[in-house]
């Protein structure tokens, strides 16, 4: 039976070469989370027409009946989960003009870090009904306290205050889960956006995702090139 793989934000960048990856090289049923209906089931139709198991859900993690509704048909169509890869987010920092800080903190804290939150807490049952499930944040070196000191890094001066924060809260929610489910493998992915290809930036998020590298290893926070100091 194929691994049942839900990755959110996974109709486009980090997350869709995530979830092509884990498709068409470890031959997951690919679970393709996305907030636009259409834009999931059309990368979920593309895989199937390659040969590969995908199928399209709908999901929006700023909507509680939208992540009901993804759990649901999961439970309904496969019974179980055995991975998740809170993929989706945003960083919107400085891109709305005249935004003020509390909607700018609002936006950001409400999808990347209460969305991934709820979504993962619902997951739970469909999770432990798994074999060998794995749940796989990915966060960011910019949510590293420690990288945030070290001025010689490329994003040192870049003003991403409340992106930065919202991956810091994410880390502290990977070991939150990490010590809740002390028998699922729960890891942290860490990465940049600055550089590098998509296909890049998803290497260790499969690694962690598949159990390809370090088998059940749990509460890392990691990247491509190694662990990250928190």
């Amino acid at each position: 039976m194929s691994t049942i793989t839900l990755v959110t934000g996974a109709n486009q960048g980090i997350g869709l070469a995530v979830a092509t990856t884990l498709a068409k090289g470890h031959g997951h049923h690919v679970l393709v989370g996305s907030r636009n209906k259409a834009a999931g089931k059309d990368i979920a139709a593309s895989l199937r027409d390659a040969g590969h198991a995908a199928t399209g859900i709908q999901l929006d993690l700023n909507d509680d009946k939208s992540i009901a509704a993804a759990v649901e048909t999961i439970r309904q169509d496969f019974g179980h989960l055995d991975v998740l890869v809170n993929n989706a987010g945003i960083l919107i920092d400085g891109k709305i003009k005249e935004q003020s800080a509390r909607d700018l903190f609002t936006q950001t804290m409400s999808t990347n870090v209460v969305g991934t939150a709820c979504l993962t807490e619902a997951l739970l049952p469909l999770l432990r009904t798994s074999e060998k499930p794995r749940v796989v944040f990915v966060s960011s070196r910019m949510g590293s306290l420690h990288q945030a000191t070290v001025k010689n890094t490329m994003f040192y001066a870049t003003d991403y205050k409340a992106y930065d924060a919202s991956k810091a809260a994410v880390n502290m929610l990977a070991l939150n889960y990490a010590r809740i489910l002390e028998d699922i493998s729960t890891n942290l992915n860490g990465y940049t956006p600055y550089g590098g290809t998509v296909e890049e930036g998803a290497r260790r998020i499969v690694e962690l995702a598949a159990g390809t590298k370090d088998g059940d290893v749990t509460r890392t926070f990691s990247d491509r090139d190694g662990s990250i100091a928190w």
